[in-house]
């Protein structure tokens, strides 16, 4: 519930245009907001992260293009689905070189951002 406040609020105060424009790498505003939410909720919700869960999204996508975000962070995120559906994320080199990949994107953007252990996100849409 407070998470949902937040994005409400979040998206109310951004100016009419700030939804039209093209963001900085590609990525779009609400994919931003996600995940900040995501990450602040995996560190307690606690509101110190915002910046530092901000810094680790910008840092992600001045890394890697929009579409690829998407794809990397789905494949990690995935990596530990059951079953054979699972199978086609789990298995094939290439979905877990991607995965690799985006961990270590997502590392290094939580130490530099100083976030620290705790979990930053598996990354959303």
């Amino acid at each position: 519930m407070r998470a949902a406040l937040l994005s409400l609020l979040l998206l109310t105060l951004l100016p009419p245009c700030a939804a039209a424009a093209e963001p900085a790498g590609g990525f779009p505003t609400v994919a931003r907001v996600e995940y900040v939410l995501e990450c602040m909720n995996n560190h307690g919700g606690k509101q110190e992260y915002l910046y530092k869960c901000a810094c680790a999204v910008d840092r992600i996508g001045a890394r890697l293009a929009y579409d690829d975000y998407v794809t990397m962070s789905a494949a990690l995120r995935y990596q530990t689905l059951e079953g054979p559906r699972g199978a086609e994320f789990r298995d094939p080199q290439s979905v877990k070189d991607m995965a690799a990949k985006y961990k270590a994107v997502q590392a290094e953007a939580a130490q530099a951002c100083l976030l620290g252990q705790g979990g930053t996100t598996g990354g959303t849409r």
